[in-house]
């Protein structure tokens, strides 16, 4: 596949039942765990450092994860992880960070180079996370620069899990159209 590219003699290593969309590209050193999905347009750029994303995370439309390479700046670079169940919305970027599990990412927001988000957490649509800040658990963030609105709900938390599983059974449909 065209869209799923070796960098470097580098190549994605894709888990159990992953979908990725003709239109999206990944490349390099990149693992997506079981039941990922990745959407048309959005791009994981692997190819200058490492970038791990966990099982059920979805990465929607024209969203960007890329990474930091190691440099006289930076000597480690700053590697991308991501945890399970993430909802990575449309066109957000996601660089060199560390988000942890079942979190919402809102429609074009950017999370910065260092940036660390515990798990149960919401970045509100159009957030900006500036490098290196670090968001707690269970309260929704907003604006430029991010800032805590509010705690989450107990709604609020279901969502995460609900969603996730939303988008794996949508990118089974997917995969099963693709093999019908």
């Amino acid at each position: 596949m065209k869209n799923i590219r070796k960098h470097r003699g580098v190549s994605p290593k894709l888990g159990k039942r992953v979908y990725i969309d003709p239109s999206a590209v990944v490349i390099g050193e990149v693992v997506l765990g079981d039941d990922c999905s990745v959407w048309p347009g959005a791009v994981i750029r692997g190819d200058m450092h490492s970038i791990t994303v966990g099982h059920r995370t979805n990465v929607q439309d024209n969203a960007v994860l890329h990474i930091t390479h190691p440099s006289r700046f930076n000597n480690d670079g700053w590697p991308l992880v991501v945890g399970c169940d993430v909802v990575i919305g449309h066109s957000a970027v996601v660089h060199g960070c560390r988000l942890n599990d079942r979190l919402l990412i809102g429609n074009g927001a950017i999370v910065n180079d260092g940036a660390e988000i515990e798990s149960e957490v919401i970045v509100g649509a159009g957030c900006i996370v500036p490098p290196g800040k670090k968001l707690v658990s269970g309260y929704v963030y907003v604006g430029n620069p991010c800032r805590e609105l509010r705690p989450i709900t107990d709604r609020e938390k279901e969502l995460f899990t609900y969603t996730a599983a939303n988008y794996v059974k949508l990118k089974n449909v997917y995969l099963s159209e693709e093999s019908g």
